[in-house]
């Protein structure tokens, strides 16, 4: 047995990362009690500071009243450890670092501490349930939900079952999500990083082959796709876009186009070059762009005023 979506009461959150804080930020502001921990305490200090500053910007867009942040903020509890994060809870998300054993161990530590109701949610983008839960006694109340980032604002969660998950803890993690209003999306096979990021990749290693062969520059090739497919995809999915199109005229562009695009197997060199440099992005000043603190969250603040006028416009 796993508890109904009704019956969930309590959640815990492992990990207070850039996801963890923000899933611990969505289900407190649906009106959950949840205790969140980390490993690193650095992440633990922050953590509330992180989550108060999020809810200020969605007070200011008008998605909260500035009195609920103190509401909101007031269901937050830090923790000092996983057994303190998952003893009452009735679901938990793992929100670690992407590294297969650190997960697996996680589960197995946690079904210790929890009760036997409770279940057991993993945030990993690419690893399949049924490795993670494979020291599990009970793998099936253990299921993938994938969420996007920043994970307050973005609307879908991949949901993703093991070999072991049962179809009652499938329904709980489905109605759940709903209930705090995500887009719950099921991926029905275990297929390595599930849809998104297997979409988002594709796309990314002919973004990093254009700028690498010098086709445009960095800025024009952003500006190339907010303004078109992402101004299309903001409503309308690849599919139903190349319906409207017409397949006929697809067909014809994909066998002028499929055979000259980058179908390396290997991350761009490009790309390896940046990373080797250490340039890593935001995280250290500079990626394909250069930063600074101050414009960091700038970018930031500004990215989730953005998003948050799309939320409104289309799922609110």
């Amino acid at each position: 047995m796993v508890v109904s979506a009704g019956q969930v009461k309590k959640v815990g959150v492992i990990g207070a990362g850039t996801m963890g804080h923000g899933i611990a930020q969505a289900y407190a502001q649906e009106g959950y009690p949840v205790t969140i921990t980390d490993v690193a305490k650095s992440a633990l200090t922050g953590v509330k500071d992180r989550i108060k500053s999020n809810l200020g910007t969605l007070a200011c867009e008008g998605l909260i009243s500035e009195k609920e942040i103190e509401n909101i903020m007031g269901r937050i509890t830090v923790v000092d450890s996983l057994e303190n994060a998952v003893r009452d809870a009735d679901l938990v998300t793992e929100a670690v670092f992407e590294d297969l054993p650190t997960k697996t161990g996680i589960f197995h530590e946690m079904e210790k501490f929890c009760s036997p109701e409770c279940l057991l949610a993993s945030n990993t983008s690419s690893f399949p349930m049924t490795q993670i839960s494979s020291q599990m006694e009970r793998p099936e109340r253990a299921i993938v939900t994938h969420w996007m980032n920043p994970p307050y604002l973005v609307p879908l969660v991949e949901v993703v079952p093991g070999e072991k998950t049962s179809e009652e803890t499938y329904k709980t993690a489905h109605e759940i999500l709903v209930k705090i209003k995500k887009v719950p999306v099921k991926v029905q096979k275990e297929i390595l990083g599930f849809l998104i990021n297997r979409i988002q990749s594709a796309m990314n290693r002919e973004v990093y082959h254009l700028v690498e062969v010098g086709a445009a520059s960095a800025e024009d090739i952003d500006r190339a796709v907010v303004t078109s497919l992402g101004f299309r995809l903001a409503f309308l999915g690849p599919l139903l876009v190349r319906d409207l199109a017409g397949l006929d005229v697809e067909c014809k562009v994909a066998d002028t186009i499929l055979p000259v695009l980058d179908s390396s197997t290997q991350p761009n060199r490009l790309l390896k070059d940046m990373v080797d440099r250490g340039d890593y992005g935001t995280k250290t000043g500079k990626g394909f762009f250069s930063y600074t603190p101050e414009s960091i969250a700038e970018l930031i603040k500004e990215r989730d005023r953005r998003f948050i006028h799309l939320l409104k416009e289309l799922y609110y």
